[in-house]
């Protein structure tokens, strides 16, 4: 596994592609993830204009003010057109822990080439989880985190977690028996398959791959992964990637921003009491939109804690 990422001098060339400067910064400039973690730009394929252009089809470029390509591409994302978004495309080196990358390529509307401990070394890199994102489990929420563990205990889960690492890289090693140039350390035993070797490791070791996906499906990640309900060892790595995104495509990322990442979708009952509750009044409580969803047939109570939450931040319910 190749060591700490440096800055890659890419030559100067001309171009007839069409170039985004906020990409070109970020080409081969990576952003440093958790603890040993990384992820950097590529390669890309294309700008905001040619958003406009797939939707165009027949504008052949360089005739168009700015202005009208953005009421284009916000006009696309607000009507979710989304084919003209998939024409671009997104290629990034990302190194994270093994749960993290399991939890990543369930999004599988990406290619990805990862690195493979069938042929290579796995190098002594785990995640160590500072002692500030070591919660307990969420009593609402069976996939999440609730409240910080004192810092004792975050101290013994951390020594913890040391110690298995390291007893597992060293079984890892001591089941290789390889001196990393395909001899045996010890030569009176056998040298096990990398591939059998490495079933003891834990999943905080990190992995590394390309990962290549188009820009309307890096968005529905980003919205996904970047939402403070996801977990926070994806969640730091979609914030890097969105402020690469942010960068490059600057027209569409506003847009999506707008419409998607800071907005807020209705269900059928929620808009039935909103049309409720806006009957003659300015702004009412908790207890309304619990009295009125009970009168609606909603009882599920998780559902009704998410609406009010909605409706608070909405500023139409006022905070209990």
């Amino acid at each position: 596994m190749t060591a700490e990422k440096t800055e890659i001098d890419y030559p100067i060339v001309q171009t007839k592609r069409p170039v985004s400067e906020g990409a070109e910064k970020w080409l081969g400039v990576p952003i440093k993830v958790l603890d040993h973690g990384f992820v950097y730009l590529v390669d890309y394929m294309g700008n905001d204009a040619s958003i406009e252009q797939a939707a165009r089809v027949s504008y052949g470029g360089g005739t168009r003010k700015v202005s009208e390509t953005t009421g284009l591409i916000r006009y696309l994302r607000r009507h979710d057109h989304t084919t003209p978004f998939e024409m671009i495309e997104v290629k990034f080196h990302a190194k994270m822990p093994l749960f993290v990358a399991r939890q990543w390529v369930r999004h599988r509307t990406a290619n990805i080439n990862e690195y493979s401990a069938r042929y290579s070394i796995l190098d002594e890199e785990f995640y160590l989880p500072e002692p500030g994102v070591l919660a307990a489990q969420s009593k609402s929420n069976k996939q999440g985190r609730g409240e910080v563990v004192p810092k004792e205990y975050a101290a013994q889960v951390r020594d913890l977690l040391i110690h298995d690492a390291q007893t597992a890289y060293g079984h890892y090693t001591d089941l290789l028996n390889d001196n990393g140039e395909g001899e045996p350390l010890n030569p009176d035993k056998p040298m096990l398959a990398r591939e059998l070797a490495r079933m003891n490791l834990s999943l905080n070791f990190y992995t590394q791959w390309y990962w290549k996906i188009d820009l309307h499906n890096l968005m529905h990640f980003l919205r996904l992964r970047m939402d403070s309900h996801a977990q926070h060892e994806i969640r730091v790595y979609a914030e890097a990637m969105g402020k690469i995104i942010k960068d490059s495509f600057p027209i569409a990322w506003q847009a999506f921003e707008d419409y998607e990442l800071n907005a807020k979708k209705f269900t059928g009952p929620e808009l039935e009491i909103l049309k409720l509750l806006f009957t003659g009044k300015k702004q009412v409580s908790a207890e309304d939109v619990i009295r009125l969803a009970d009168g609606i047939g909603l009882t599920n109570r998780r559902e009704k804690a998410e609406m009010i939450e909605k409706f608070v931040k909405a500023g139409i319910v006022k905070e209990a």
